[in-house]
C-alpha cells in the first residue's frame, strides 16, 4: 500500500508541475526576454555615446604590457659532445 501511495504523490507532482510550469513559463521568459533586451539596449546606448573620431587622430585606449627580461637566470655553459 506504501509503494501504490509514493507512486500515486509522485505522478501527481509531476502533473502539478506540467500545469504550473504552463501558465508561469510565459510569464517567466516574457521577464528574461525584457530583462536582456534592458541589458543590451543599455550596452548599445553606451556604445553610441562615444565621442566621434576625426580623421587623422590618434587615440591610445590600451597601455601596453611592459615585458621586462629577467638577466639572472643563470651562467650560460658551453660544452662539447663525448662519442
Amino acid at each position: 500500500m506504501g509503494l501504490l501511495k509514493t507512486i500515486f504523490i509522485i505522478v501527481l507532482v509531476y502533473y502539478l508541475f506540467k500545469v504550473v510550469s504552463r501558465i508561469f513559463g510565459p510569464l517567466l521568459m516574457k521577464f528574461a526576454v525584457k530583462k536582456a533586451g534592458e541589458r543590451f539596449g543599455g550596452q548599445y546606448q553606451a556604445a553610441q555615446k562615444e565621442p566621434v573620431k576625426k580623421e587623422g587622430e590618434v587615440t591610445i585606449d590600451k597601455i601596453p604590457n611592459i615585458k621586462t627580461s629577467n638577466k639572472d637566470v643563470g651562467d650560460y655553459v658551453d660544452y662539447e659532445e663525448v662519442d
